[in-house]
């Protein structure tokens, strides 16, 4: 491969076989190198194939991290990847190089940020958060350097918001209506919920994906009116709670569900209220 372009001493952009450009990085990769020269294939550390626009934007960003910071960001999403056997949305290259650059600058000035979903994060994505403890021991032991435990927060927010292929403030919207209509059940029944319980479990992926659904605009059409008039009867307190989650889906995002989604609520909240914990 040649030499397209030259991005600093340690990074250059190459075309491959394929006729794809792709960027390589690698101690020395483009010192004292001109476009056109011959790229010595065993300075190559990591390369990088992505689409034509996150290329560009990636381009954009390398220019201002340091080498070791795309290598450790590189390192976390190969590592997320294998750990939740998915391939992830390319932009978290762009994304979490530039959150981890952020972080250590951050980190260098003493300037330190809450991650006001840190709980919410750990319960309802608790794979993705692993990831970011994980994230945060790795720059730990290859940057020197100890970021707080909101960080392992913000990280799996990066990989949760790459797993759904959706903007971050989409991710943080589905993340604050989760925690909120879990609220709505617990006051309405006055009851702690079993968290360690598979109706739990259950439940809480039934609602990630109801959130989805909703910000993707992807309803359930009323295909079965009879099953929803028979769910209405048999679990009337149940539907009346999901009444107020359509009523606060409403007022704070202007949705509506329709009887289907409220008919599948209704059944997980009756699992899940099945064995109440009930507060004095």
């Amino acid at each position: 491969m040649k030499i397209v372009k030259i991005i600093n001493n340690n990074i250059v952009v190459s075309v491959n076989e394929e006729k794809k450009e792709v960027i390589l990085l690698g101690k020395g990769i483009g010192f004292q190198k001109k476009p056109g020269a011959d790229i010595d294939d065993s300075k190559i550390e990591k390369t990088f194939l992505l689409s034509p626009k996150t290329t560009c934007r990636f381009q954009e960003i390398i220019k201002q991290v340091p080498t070791k910071h795309i290598m450790v960001a590189s390192e976390i999403i190969s590592y997320a990847k294998y750990s939740l056997g998915k391939e992830l949305s390319e932009y978290i290259y762009v994304a979490l190089t530039d959150h981890i650059n952020f972080a250590v600058e951050r980190y260098e000035k003493g300037m330190e940020f809450q991650n006001a979903l840190l709980w919410e994060i750990q319960r309802f994505y608790n794979h993705e958060y692993e990831i970011g403890k994980y994230a945060v021991e790795h720059i730990k032991e290859r940057l020197k350097i100890q970021l707080p435990e909101a960080e392992a927060g913000f990280i799996a927010l990066h990989i949760v918001n790459a797993e759904l292929d959706v903007p971050m403030q989409e991710t943080v919207n589905m993340t604050k209506m989760i925690q909120k209509m879990i609220q709505i059940v617990k006051l309405y029944f006055h009851i702690e919920l079993d968290e360690s319980s598979l109706d739990y479990e259950r439940f809480l992926t039934h609602l990630k994906f109801f959130s989805q659904r909703l910000f993707r605009e992807q309803f359930h059409d009323d295909q079965n009116d009879n099953l929803g008039k028979i769910i209405r009867l048999q679990y009337p307190e149940e539907y009346k709670c999901v009444g107020k989650i359509k009523n606060y889906i409403y007022s704070e995002y202007g949705m509506e569900l329709s009887e289907e989604e409220m008919t599948y609520l209704t059944v997980h909240i009756k699992r899940i209220t099945n064995k109440r914990n009930t507060i004095e």
